[in-house]
């Protein structure tokens, strides 16, 4: 798991997928559009999206294992739980066509990262993530995109 500030994307070292991502990052401005965003093809995209945020108990925890997810709030606010993936029980065993798997909620508390317009989180495959969490004590719209980067592209990152 990486948290920053969007200024601070270029400190890290995994190439010109991730270069290619936070161009688009840096680019998007309050009225994108909501729709999927093709950046190369199925290997790398964004999907723009707006909702209400939620609390703990309605949220699900899940992880991937095909791309890095890279997490950035453009309006509002939205916490974002995290685990270690393999420190949680498995609910739905993972599906290769959703490339998603879900998990309990743990009986003690997650890591909690509260994002706001100029953060990203970006989440790996062994990070099990609860988004759409409410920062407050009420629900509020947010949009945000996550962009998909395929973990093949990456440089620098470990091979499994």
């Amino acid at each position: 798991m990486i948290v920053d500030r969007l200024a601070n994307y270029n400190s890290y070292p995994f190439g010109n997928p991730w270069q290619l991502a936070f161009d688009f990052l840096l680019s998007l401005k309050p009225d994108a559009e909501e729709k999927k965003y093709p950046l190369q093809g199925d290997d790398l995209f964004a999907i723009v999206m707006r909702y209400e945020t939620c609390s703990p108990e309605t949220a699900e925890i899940e992880a991937h294992r095909k791309y890095l997810d890279i997490q950035m709030v453009i309006t509002g606010d939205e916490g974002i739980g995290w685990s270690p993936a393999d420190a949680l029980e498995i609910a739905v065993p993972y599906d290769a066509s959703l490339d998603a798997e879900l998990y309990k909620h743990p009986r003690q508390g997650l890591l909690r990262v509260d994002l706001f317009p100029g953060d990203f989180m970006a989440l790996f495959p062994h990070d099990a993530h609860m988004p759409s969490l409410m920062t407050g004590e009420a629900p509020v719209f947010t949009k945000k995109v996550v962009v998909k980067i395929g973990m093949h592209l990456l440089s620098g990152y470990p091979r499994t």
